[in-house]
C-alpha cells in the first residue's frame, strides 16, 4: 500500500539541522537602556524523554479532546490584506520619564541632544495593562533571553491561539520554544506586509504592533486577518500548509477557516515539496501504529493518525500528514518530508478530511497560486 511513501519517515529523532529557508537572526543592536541581544537558535529536542504516551492514552485523548468552537472573525474573502499602522497618542517612556511623541511630532531636540521616537498605543485587550509590553511598544525594551513576566505570557497565549507551536505553553518565560514561535510569527508578518519586522525571535515594538493587528480576541482561536485564500490554482482546497511559518490552515467545504495548527516539515536535505496534493488514503489509529511497528519498530512514530498524500495528477508524493511522537519539535524543519502535527490536531484533520480532498502546500502565503477561484473544466 503506502510502504514506499512511509519509508521517507524514520522513528529516530535527529537534531534539527539548520534550514537556510529560515531568516538568519540579526543583531538587534543597542537600544536605550537595554543591552544588545542576539538570538542564537537552538536545535534538536527541546526537552529530554520527549515521547508520546502509550496507545491507550492516545485513545483516551481522542475521546476527550475537544476544541472550543470559538474562532476569530474572518474577512469574507480570506485574502491577505496589507497593514496600515495607526499611531497613538504620546506617552511617557519608562526610562527617565522622557515623553514619546507620535510619528507626526517625532524630532531631535538640539538643546538636550535627546532623540525622540514615535510610539504606538497598545489597543488590543490581550496586551493592555501590561507595563512590560508598554515598554516594548515605546521602543525602550525588547523581550528576549532572560525575559519573563505577565506581558510575555499574554504574547505566548496569543501565539498559541494563532496556531504557532509553543511546546512549553504560556508560562511567562522566554526560552527556545518562545524564540521559535516568535520567529515563525515574524516570518508570517513580513509576508503580510508589516514594515520593519525581522525574523529575529525576540519581541520588539514592530513585532508587537503586528501581533496586535493579527491576534484574535481574548478567548478565541484563529487570526483577525491576513489569511490565505482557500483556492490554489483556481481549485478549492481544504487545507493550506505554510512551510516557512510552520502552520496548517483547515477550511470547511465552503472555504471558511475552521482552525490553525502548528506543524513540523522537512529538513533542507529532505524537504516537503510545495504544490497541490490530494488525500489518497486515511489510516486509523490501529493501522497507523501497525505501519510504525512494521517500518520502524516503533508503534508511536506516526502518532495517532496518518493521511497519505498524492499529487493532484495521481502520482505518489511520498509525503503524509500524521501525528508525532516528538511534540517538542513542532514548529521546525525536522522531518523526512512529511508534515507532522500534534496528535490532538491530527485527530481533527483526520475526521475533517475525506479521500480526494485537496491540500495546498506552499512556502509562504504569498504563493501566486493562492488566490480567487477561476473556472475549471
Amino acid at each position: 500500500m503506502i510502504a514506499s511513501a512511509l519509508l521517507r519517515e524514520t522513528s529516530s529523532l535527529p537534531a534539527e539541522p539548520f534550514d537556510p529557508r529560515e531568516a538568519v537572526p540579526e543583531d538587534l543592536g543597542p537600544r536605550p537602556g537595554v543591552p544588545p541581544l542576539r538570538y542564537v537558535p537552538s536545535r534538536g529536542a527541546e526537552r529530554p524523554d520527549d515521547r508520546t504516551v502509550s496507545g491507550s492514552a492516545v485513545l483516551a485523548a481522542e475521546r476527550t479532546s475537544t476544541r472550543a468552537p470559538v474562532f476569530a472573525s474572518l474577512t469574507g474573502s480570506n485574502t491577505l490584506t496589507r497593514f496600515d499602522a495607526r499611531v497613538g497618542p504620546p506617552r511617557t517612556s519608562a526610562v527617565g520619564g522622557t515623553p514619546i511623541p507620535t510619528a507626526d511630532t517625532a524630532h531631535s531636540t538640539a538643546a538636550t541632544g535627546i532623540v525622540l521616537t514615535p510610539t504606538v498605543a497598545i489597543e488590543h485587550p490581550r496586551f493592555t495593562g501590561s507595563p512590560q509590553l508598554a515598554d516594548v511598544a515605546a521602543g525602550v525594551a525588547v523581550l528576549g533571553p532572560g525575559s519573563r513576566g505577565d506581558g510575555l505570557r499574554a504574547v505566548q497565549g496569543a501565539l498559541m491561539d494563532m496556531g504557532f507551536a509553543l511546546y512549553g505553553g504560556a508560562d511567562g518565560r522566554y526560552g527556545p520554544d518562545t524564540a521559535r514561535a516568535l520567529r515563525n510569527f515574524q516570518v508570517h508578518a513580513v509576508g503580510a506586509a508589516f514594515p520593519g519586522v525581522r525574523a529575529s525571535g525576540v519581541l520588539d515594538a514592530v513585532t508587537l504592533r503586528a501581533l496586535e493587528a493579527l491576534a484574535p480576541a481574548q478567548g478565541s482561536r484563529g487570526q483577525a486577518r491576513a489569511l490565505p485564500s482557500p483556492f490554489y490554482a483556481g481549485q478549492p482546497v481544504r487545507v493550506v500548509i505554510a512551510l516557512r511559518e510552520h502552520r496548517t490552515f483547515l477550511f470547511d467545504p465552503e472555504g471558511r477557516l475552521l482552525d490553525i495548527f502548528p506543524n513540523a516539515v522537512g529538513t533542507a536535505a529532505t524537504p516537503t515539496h510545495p504544490g497541490l496534493k490530494v488525500v489518497r488514503a486515511k489510516l486509523d489509529q490501529v493501522a497507523t501504529e501497525n505501519a510504525g511497528a512494521r517500518l520502524w519498530n516503533d508503534r508511536h512514530v506516526f502518532g495517532a493518525r496518518l493521511l497519505d498524500l498524492s499529487w493532484v495528477d495521481g502520482h505518489r508524493s511520498g509525503e503524509e500528514l500524521h501525528g508525532t511522537s516528538a511534540p517538542a519539535l513542532l514548529g521546525g524543519d525536522v522531518s523526512h518530508g512529511c508534515i507532522r502535527h500534534a496528535n490532538e490536531d491530527i485527530l481533527v484533520l483526520h475526521d475533517a478530511l475525506a479521500v480526494g480532498d485537496r491540500i495546498a502546500v506552499v512556502e509562504t502565503l504569498q504563493d501566486p497560486h493562492l488566490g480567487v477561484p477561476v473556472t475549471v473544466g
